[in-house]
């Protein structure tokens, strides 16, 4: 056709442009120019006949996929050789879609090149019909859309990160939020604590000297003696819970010196010897590491310890072991101490660093429940923290975990004698 070869030569720009200057002013185009029209589209262009059998496909097709419109033209199956296998099923529902006279736009697929090479690919079909309405067949285009789609993998991953973040921060808000109200809460208690030891301290101390005086009149074989026996371990005991109680608000925390942990442990199973007689407990020390010094305020890291292992004893029925597990690194120690006991309940779980609240109401010489508040409030002051395991039946596990250093550390007057508990 004339207008066909006039568009396609190049040495006939002026020829072109009175052809199509001449279209234009009749109203029509020639098949030849709306041929070249599809040809130099960049997207990948064909046409179909009715029954889906491929009519004409532009050159596009073989920077996509490195086959040449030729080679499509004799595909008894096209496009599937052209199409990722697991994409088959789309593409043959897009073709029978279109068939029966359907049209849709951006539905996304992978083509895969001739050297094996895979690229994201949108298509969109439409039904095609001549003047008079017949139905001509219907034509596809398909538009790389590799790029857009990695865009929007990022996109996605970087929303979902964000979502991620915004999560994590959202769960720290709310922590540092149960931390504050905690704190607040400590803080209430602890002045009022240390108001009440403060003032029972006092009448105490002159309880102290006024028993000692009238010990001191009796001799062994009197027969209330052993009751002044009885009087003193009882002193002894409220003493104890008063500096309990003051510590819950604490003025400054006592100095840190060097020392090893697992010396502070052995320490503390010599002091316990009687308990774990008592309750015939084995307590089971292991060492995980190369033990490591420490600098620490080594009395309040022996209370925080004592409060623990004293707990997992109490715990353990008789006749059972207490393990205590020492893993040493470069940056901080951590002590589990596992006992084989009932376990905690998990609406008991949440309060058991609560002051005043104790599971063992039914137990003589309970104490006020103020062991587990103390030890977090002096661990958490050194930068380390408590971490509790338990299971009902089982046991638990309390692993507390220490800085190898604390910067400073002031002078305290409120070491406990552990001695006397």
């Amino acid at each position: 056709m004339i207008g066909q070869k006039t568009l396609s030569s190049p040495k006939n720009n002026k020829a072109r442009e009175i052809t199509c200057h001449d279209a234009v002013r009749e109203g029509e185009l020639s098949d030849g120019c709306f041929r070249a029209v599809a040809t130099y589209t960049y997207d990948w262009e064909s046409w179909h006949a009715p029954d889906g059998r491929l009519i004409w496909v532009n050159s596009a097709v073989e920077r996509v996929t490195g086959y040449s419109p030729e080679e499509c033209l004799l595909m008894d199956d096209y496009p599937l050789p052209l199409t990722a296998a697991d994409h088959h099923g789309r593409i043959a529902e897009m073709l029978a879609d279109a068939k029966g006279g359907g049209s849709s736009n951006d539905v996304e697929f992978q083509s895969i090149h001739r050297n094996g090479e895979k690229r994201w690919m949108a298509v969109s079909w439409q039904p095609m019909y001549n003047d008079v309405g017949n139905h001509l067949g219907f034509r596809t285009s398909i538009r790389d859309i590799t790029e857009r789609r990695l865009l929007r993998d990022q996109i996605r991953l970087h929303a979902e990160h964000l979502e991620q973040l915004v999560q994590e921060r959202t769960a720290r808000i709310q922590q540092l939020e149960r931390h504050r109200r905690q704190m607040e809460k400590l803080a209430a208690l602890g002045q009022l604590a240390a108001g009440v030891a403060h003032e029972v301290n006092n009448p105490l101390a002159g309880i102290r000297n006024a028993f000692e005086l009238i010990k001191a009149d009796l001799t062994p074989e009197d027969e209330h003696y052993e009751l002044l026996e009885l009087i003193d371990r009882e002193i002894e005991r409220i003493s104890s819970i008063v500096h309990q109680m003051y510590q819950l608000y604490r003025r400054g925390p006592q100095a840190a010196n060097e020392f090893e942990i697992p010396r502070t442990i052995a320490d503390i199973t010599t002091l316990l010897e009687g308990v774990t007689r008592k309750h015939h407990i084995t307590l089971e020390i292991k060492l995980t590491g190369r033990s490591m010094p420490v600098r620490l305020p080594e009395g309040e890291v022996k209370q925080i310890l004592y409060n623990l292992i004293r707990n997992a004893i109490q715990a353990s029925p008789h006749s059972q072991v207490v393990t205590i597990r020492i893993e040493c690194s470069s940056r901080q120690v951590s002590v589990t101490v596992a006992d084989q006991g009932g376990g905690i309940a998990d609406d008991v779980l949440p309060h058991i660093f609560d002051p005043f609240f104790t599971t063992k109401g039914g137990q003589p010489k309970s104490g006020m429940g103020l062991g587990l508040s103390v030890s977090r409030s002096l661990i958490e002051a050194m930068g380390g923290s408590i971490e509790v395991d338990s299971c009902v039946g089982k046991g638990s596990r309390f692993t507390a975990i220490f800085p190898t250093s604390i910067e400073g550390g002031g002078n305290s007057g409120d070491n406990e004698n552990l001695n006397k508990q």
